[in-house]
């Protein structure tokens, strides 16, 4: 039997939206074989995120959230693919969620292909700088070394972009997570295209607040 781990089942409930135990079955039946365990699941009818990565989502909604007493606000939009799906419940819960989470957790992308290039390069550049001069490190060979800046950069990617942030209202699943669940249970491709937060006199000389923190609070 393949010894399947728990980041081989994640990374596989994240392509295909099928349930944590359906995946982990498709794993060891593919013994470890992630395009095998696709395949597995396709047949079994169940990786449904997975069949409609190719479709196009142009419907959707601007959805808002505007934290208590004005002091922070969202707008969020969400598409998926048909105007019945964008007006049922299912839908505008998840795009109010997903406007309080950026309220509460201040994500500034949407997807790592949204992060630029040179700010990548300046946290790796960071990252590795942090490593070597860390006593511990002395004498890791290189590969370790990359591993190091390949987790801090993991963790940059966790405080900064929203699919890869834990959930506020659930912090055991990502925004992404989140996202392909509601994938399988409307039946429609469903991505966050855009968000804009504004936090009222951000750049302004005045007292700081925590303002997600607070939100957080909230939903916690």
């Amino acid at each position: 039997m393949a010894d399947v781990t728990a980041a081989a089942v994640k990374q596989l409930r994240e392509k295909t939206g099928a349930a944590m135990m359906e995946c982990k079955n498709a794993l060891v039946a593919a013994e470890g074989n992630e395009e095998r365990a696709i395949q597995i699941l396709r047949e079994r009818g169940m990786a449904s995120a997975k069949k409609r990565e190719g479709r196009i989502a142009a419907e959707g909604i601007v959805g808002s959230y505007i934290h208590m007493g004005g002091k922070v606000g969202v707008l969020v939009e969400v598409n998926c693919e048909t105007d019945f799906v964008a007006r049922g419940a299912e839908f505008q819960q998840l795009v109010k969620d997903i406007a309080m989470h950026v309220a509460a957790a201040e994500p500034r992308y949407v997807s790592r292909d949204n992060v630029d290039p040179a700010e990548l390069d300046k946290e790796r550049e960071i990252a590795r700088a942090q490593a070597k001069n860390d006593p511990k490190n002395a004498t890791k060979p290189d590969q370790v070394i990359d591993k190091i800046v390949e987790g801090r950069l993991n963790k940059f990617y966790e405080e900064s972009v929203l699919l890869d942030q834990p959930f506020v209202k659930d912090p055991s699943k990502t925004v992404a997570e989140m996202v392909t669940e509601k994938v399988a249970k409307t039946g429609e491709k469903i991505t966050i295209r855009r968000f804009t937060r504004y936090k009222m006199g951000e750049g302004l000389d005045r007292r700081d607040e925590d303002f997600g923190s607070e939100v957080a609070s909230l939903v916690s």
